[in-house]
């Protein structure tokens, strides 16, 4: 068996080691033009000229969890997409959003601010009813984070594109109750899988939305920044109807320097560090999986390309 491993921006050779190491006897090689035809692929942000030379592909693995890039590309018919599940991920972006959420709720911007001109000053309480969160998309990641913020007894929402039933958790599905769900949220946090259809569904409309179209909503983007229409956002900030934004994604990364998002006094920006991927972890995911393929087994995580995730 055959491994090829194409990886745009990071350095192969550990990855390389670790999948010779995971799959004993496989023929594991950092991809080259001209290379033979492999049997499986592990990939990140491969070029077009790698998916046309390597058409013969069972199985391509992708290092990180969102495929939006790599379904871009023309793959061969034949060849199954699978997406990581986890491997380490969920628990980094319940951290993530957990601290986000509570630094705002908590109002630790204002005591810091304090604390630099040496005063010695409080905050009224706040009331977590007051508070409820509303996490878009329940996936893998989605799911785990909703759970997390649950655990410091925040009232939670959660809406997907499909009806799902979570304890703990008011669940929103579809279309129709798109809207009721922004009304009963007043921090929303997406994780929806980026596709043409959830593309720019972060906008003036739908922020304007949030908390019952009261002031006072926050945003967390820790999913793609092609989610949020970034021009829509600065405005919604400066009126005070939304209270801020923590974002780790953005629409050109790296933030180029200029960007207004850098000096805004609402935005806290991180650079696309929510949830890295675990090398080991995920070495051992796709060795797991390409060994299942290989014996005729089901495995989770194969995109529906139709779907976008």
């Amino acid at each position: 068996m055959r491994i090829a491993v194409c990886l745009t921006d990071n350095r192969p050779d550990a990855w390389i080691e670790g999948l010779r190491a995971a799959l004993p006897g496989a023929d594991v090689q950092n991809w080259q033009p001209g290379a033979p035809q492999a049997d499986h692929a592990v990939v990140w942000a491969p070029p077009q000229s790698f998916i046309d030379e390597q058409s013969r592909l069972r199985g391509i693995f992708n290092i990180g969890a969102g495929v939006d890039a790599l379904l871009k590309l023309r793959l061969p018919p034949q060849t199954m997409v699978v997406r990581l599940d986890d491997a380490g991920m969920s628990v980094q972006m319940a951290e993530y959003v957990c601290h986000a959420l509570i630094r705002h709720f908590r109002e630790f911007d204002f005591y810091d601010a304090e604390a630099r001109a040496a005063r010695w000053a409080f905050r009224k309480p706040r009331e977590r009813e007051d508070f409820p969160v509303g996490v878009m998309g329940l996936g893998v990641l989605g799911e785990r984070v909703a759970r997390a913020v649950a655990q410091f007894e925040f009232p939670v929402n959660g809406w997907s594109r499909s009806p799902k039933a979570i304890e703990g958790l008011h669940c929103f599905a579809g279309e129709a109750e798109f809207g009721a769900f922004l009304g009963a949220s007043r921090v929303l946090v997406n994780l929806l899988p980026l596709t043409e259809t959830t593309r720019g569904i972060l906008n003036r409309e739908t922020l304007s939305r949030l908390n019952g179209g009261k002031p006072g909503g926050y945003l967390i983007n820790v999913a793609r920044g092609a989610h949020l229409v970034e021009a829509d956002l600065v405005p919604l900030l400066d009126s005070g109807h939304l209270a801020g934004a923590t974002l780790d994604v953005f629409e050109v990364e790296p933030l180029p320097a200029d960007h207004p998002f850098w000096r805004h006094p609402k935005i806290t920006v991180t650079p696309h560090g929510s949830a890295r991927t675990m090398r080991g972890a995920t070495i051992a995911q796709i060795a797991g999986k390409i060994m299942a393929i290989e014996r005729g087994e089901p495995v989770a995580g194969v995109v529906e390309r139709e779907r976008g995730y």
